[in-house]
């Protein structure tokens, strides 16, 4: 079996040592598209990848040729275009249903959890101002947790955690999610936090609007740790200037894979509004990326024994 793999692993003990148990490896997490016309992707059985490492989409611009499998450790899969892989016959393998491990792989809700504190107290601002020598305690007044109502969005594996975890500190929770029968959006937009955590669709794509930032509670907060797609992102930024929402925390922005520069999340940064960005790290920690890269890793036995 002859495997590309794009993502970095060599970090993580023993993973590229299981990865090249399957086969023999060429290993380039540091490939741009560009470069893709300069292999020969119908000698490759399997391509191994991540979105969080990725620059360029899955596609017909990058899979020319290409007759494998994709193999990637996430769940989410906007880093591959489904459908040329569909039309094309390609394969692809992910961690979208597989349980037994996402439920035991904390570190996005841990994350959301964590933005949603950061914001409310004010910490990246309190601690840049202890960098430039500064010690005003005053002027980082922040929000206590306990009391605070929070409107969790997506009520699946992540969300479940979070309401755990937000339960634990004394905060009111309410829940939408009309696959479940929580079917009240608006009665959750009054909260004073709204935390995302559905997937990117068709219904869900800038499901957070001007008309449902019209419904929230005036300065309330938004995390968002599912992608960047979920919210528009402009009336994101007019809403902040507005000040009817006082702070968003993200990990996701909509274009990660063109030009961030032209960002309005990130433009609002420069601008000086109350937003947290934080680079795809949902999944980032050393315990789950362990975890997830040996468990997509061993679903090649099943194509070996194939």
């Amino acid at each position: 079996m002859k495997i590309l793999c794009l993502t970095p692993i060599k970090h993580l003990d023993g993973v590229f040592e299981y990865l090249q148990s399957f086969g023999d490896v060429y290993y380039n997490p540091e490939l741009n598209s560009g470069e893709f016309n300069f292999l020969h992707m119908d000698e490759y059985d399997v391509i191994f990848c991540n979105p969080n490492k990725q620059k360029y989409i899955l596609g017909e611009k990058t899979l020319q040729n290409f007759k494998g499998t994709i193999l990637t450790a996430s769940t989410g899969l906007n880093h591959i275009d489904m459908k040329y892989c569909e039309d094309n016959n390609i394969k692809v393998l992910s961690l979208t249903k597989d349980y037994d491990l996402l439920n035991n792989l904390p570190s996005t809700s841990e994350l959301a959890f964590g933005l949603m504190s950061s914001i409310l107290r004010n910490i990246p601002n309190a601690f840049d101002d202890v960098k430039r020598g500064g010690w005003d305690y005053d002027m980082h007044m922040g929000h206590q947790l306990q009391g605070k109502s929070i409107g969790i969005i997506g009520y699946g594996r992540l969300g479940k955690m979070m309401n755990k975890f937000c339960w634990a500190f004394g905060m009111r929770v309410r829940v939408y999610d009309p696959y479940l029968g929580y079917n009240n959006l608006d009665e959750v937009l009054k909260s004073d936090i709204i935390s995302l955590h559905v997937h990117v669709n068709d219904e869900t794509k800038h499901m957070i609007n001007k008309k449902v930032l019209g419904k929230l509670k005036n300065n309330s907060y938004i995390v968002n740790t599912s992608r960047g797609e979920i919210v528009n992102e402009k009336d994101i930024v007019e809403a902040l200037r507005s000040g009817k929402l006082k702070g968003y925390a993200t990990d996701v922005i909509e274009d990660e894979y063109g030009d961030r520069q032209n960002s309005p999340i990130l433009k609002g940064v420069k601008e000086g509004l109350n937003i947290i960005v934080t680079p795809h790290v949902g999944g980032m920690t050393w315990e789950g990326q362990q975890k997830a890269y040996m468990w997509s890793i061993s679903k090649l036995k099943e194509k070996q024994n194939g």
